[in-house]
């Protein structure tokens, strides 16, 4: 977390409430009751304000420049008018915003009322990201989302009257029934939409979800039994990116897709292990200690987790779990959070930032991968290849793997 742009912040908002759950989500997201609501953005307000005082217990280091703002959730278009307002007006009083900042919400089709949108506009929201996952109406309600295709392209109309040109639309590759066909119509709807970024993820079943207890339990209710194979999946994926690609929405990133200019400034500084602040329920920080330095002159950074319990955070309980990232664990995440991003992963900024003696190790792993047409070296940059993109998470666990070898060899530089 070196240079210029560490001066600047990003926050993260979660709002975790929803109409309807997901099959296949395990967030810390739920169907609550709206009286909740008023209770949940009064804690985020007293979180704001007390930023400050718990980034001096902790000894980071918190920027007061903000330059990007993203509510996440969960559904934050749910909050009612006068909630958006209040948080927002907290947000500017406890830091300075940019003028140009990114100021992001994500929202569900459907699930955007006149008042709420104008709520948004006042509050200064220049992007807007729908959880579309599927224009096939079957497709999205057999999921548990409550829209059509209609009610989509109506808001994407509605954004754009308002004011909102930089619009997002999700879709997930392998929903239960998803075809060839129906797939490559979704994928044609949204280049139709001509919408500037696009992020398409390949279904995971995790085993807290509905959907993936179901497909363990071998139960048909949420349709486990139609959840398209591994392959046909990543043949789904693939078939994204041309369709994309021919629409002039160029791969920044593993699952996301841009016009030039329309990147995700938020989830880049994620990427790019920039500092950003995260409050609500279930929401990480990564900041930089204030002054603490190890050996080889590289900061320590805190990584903060929110709990997960509505009722325990609404009560003020359980705090945030908290890690000091050594050099080692940066240097991990710096490999395979620079290798997600297409541009890749430049080695000669890692000597500078973690020493020659760990990219060096890292170069072994690299030219094993590289053998197995995983990732492709130039000499300036390690990127992943088509097939790593697909295979990411293998990739990945070989800089997981590097680290604990090192720790093994050398525990001094455990922690």
């Amino acid at each position: 977390m070196k240079g210029v742009e560490d001066s600047r912040l990003g926050l993260y908002i979660s709002i975790p409430f929803c109409r309807s759950k997901c099959t296949y989500c395990n967030f810390a997201s739920g169907v609550y009751p709206a009286g909740e609501h008023h209770r949940y953005v009064g804690r985020l307000i007293g979180d704001l304000r007390k930023a400050d005082a718990w980034t001096a217990t902790t000894g980071v280091d918190l920027p007061r420049s903000v330059d990007t703002i993203y509510l996440g959730g969960g559904t934050p278009s749910l909050l009612a008018p006068e909630l958006i307002a209040g948080l927002f007006a907290a947000m500017r009083a406890e830091f300075s915003l940019e003028p140009d900042a990114e100021i992001a919400v994500e929202c569900a089709p459907g699930q955007l009322p006149d008042e709420t949108l104008e709520a948004l506009v006042r509050a200064g929201v220049n992007r807007v990201s729908l959880g579309v996952q599927s224009f096939i109406d079957r497709e999205a309600q057999v999921s548990g989302r409550l829209h059509s295709r209609v009610t989509v392209l109506d808001d994407l109309r509605r954004l754009r009257a308002a004011g909102i040109q930089n619009l997002n639309v999700d879709l997930i590759a392998g929903l239960p029934g998803q075809t060839f066909a129906s797939w490559e119509e979704s994928v044609n709807v949204l280049v139709d939409t001509g919408v500037p970024h696009a992020s398409i993820y390949m279904l995971e079943i995790d085993e807290d979800s509905r959907l993936g207890r179901e497909m363990l339990a071998g139960g048909a209710r949420y349709h486990a039994g139609l959840v398209p194979t591994d392959d046909a999946i990543a043949q789904m994926y693939e078939t994204a990116l041309d369709a994309l690609s021919g629409a002039g929405l160029a791969q920044y990133e593993i699952s996301n897709f841009a016009r030039n200019g329309f990147e995700s400034r938020h989830n880049l500084r994620y990427w790019r292990r920039r500092p950003y602040l995260g409050l609500g329920l279930d929401a990480s920080s990564a900041l930089p200690a204030t002054d603490e330095e190890d050996a080889d002159d590289v900061r320590f950074v805190l990584r903060a987790t929110t709990t997960d319990d509505l009722k325990d955070y609404l009560e003020g309980a359980g705090g945030s779990e908290t890690a000091w990232l050594s050099p080692e664990r940066q240097f991990e995440e710096a490999w395979f959070l620079g290798l997600r991003l297409n541009c890749g992963v430049r080695p000669d900024a890692l000597c500078e930032e973690f020493g020659a003696q760990r990219v060096e190790r890292a170069m072994e792993v690299v030219a094993r991968l590289a053998a197995d047409g995983l990732v492709v070296s130039d000499g300036e940059t390690v990127r992943l290849t088509a097939r790593g993109r697909l295979l990411s998470n293998d990739v990945f666990q070989e800089f997981l793997d590097m680290v604990t070898e090192a720790k093994a060899f050398c525990p001094a530089t455990a922690g």
